[in-house]
């Protein structure tokens, strides 16, 4: 996913570190869905985080990235220096999500077989993609048994205020309100999820007010895949 991004930072000399989330890629992948919980995620990560003592980082986060990497800045400040967010967002379920979430919400419960390359294709506003990089998607899943993480997390994101971890992303809404380093928004212009998604965090994150925004434009949901060149040389010009 991150292929096109990772090339042109570490071609400017960047380190980019991109871990697999447990349930993805080449992590291992739990069968059992209540073993693959929001709070485990963000567990996991944490250690993860601790462990490699990362430090002077710049999360560059979308989608469930940002659910996670949200979490993990917010309750390790110290550990980094600024945010990138890109089509993401940190819900807390007031307001609810959106009719298009609620969609894919019911049709990754629905559906009998998780198109994995088929989906993340769909949420691409250039297409086809190439064959060989849609095999690159279906690789980490041989049969359905490996993709509970994929089939639960439209599931744990949450939907309303009862939700078990409304709570903690409401406290990291908390900090990030106190977030005074820089705060970066790379939207994409054509992202039904979450389009305009930005405000909510530039009108209330202070290292936001002075930080360099801008509109992906030609990008879909995953804007890593459309536009990631695009992408990585603003994230350049912004971390300059």
């Amino acid at each position: 996913m991150y292929r096109k991004v990772a090339g042109v930072l570490t071609g400017a000399g960047h380190r980019v570190i991109a871990p697999d989330l447990v349930g993805f890629g080449r992590s291992d992948k739990p069968t059992l869905t209540t073993d693959l919980t929001y709070e485990r995620h963000v567990d996991w990560m944490s250690q993860w985080l601790v462990a490699n003592d990362l430090k002077n980082l710049t999360l560059v986060c979308q989608d469930w990235g940002s659910l996670i990497g949200l979490r993990l800045a917010t309750a390790f400040p110290d550990r980094f220096a600024r945010i990138v967010l890109a089509n993401g967002g940190l819900p807390t379920g007031d307001p609810a999500p959106n009719e298009a979430f609620m969609a894919w919400r019911k049709f990754s419960q629905e559906t009998p077989t998780f198109p994995t390359s088929q989906i993340i294709q769909g949420g691409c506003a250039k297409k086809p993609l190439a064959p060989e990089v849609l095999a690159a998607y279906d690789a980490p899943y041989p049969d359905e048994s490996y993709k509970s993480a994929a089939r639960i997390f439209p599931t744990l994101v949450p939907a309303s205020l009862d939700d078990p971890s409304s709570k903690a992303n409401i406290k990291a809404w908390d900090v990030l309100k106190t977030w005074t380093k820089p705060f970066i928004c790379a939207f994409s212009d054509s992202d039904p999820v979450t389009k305009n998604g930005e405000w909510g965090f530039r009108k209330v994150v202070p290292g936001a007010e002075t930080s360099m925004h801008t509109t992906i434009v030609g990008g879909g949901h995953f804007l890593q895949e459309d536009c990631g060149e695009e992408l990585a040389n603003f994230i350049l010009q912004a971390i300059a």
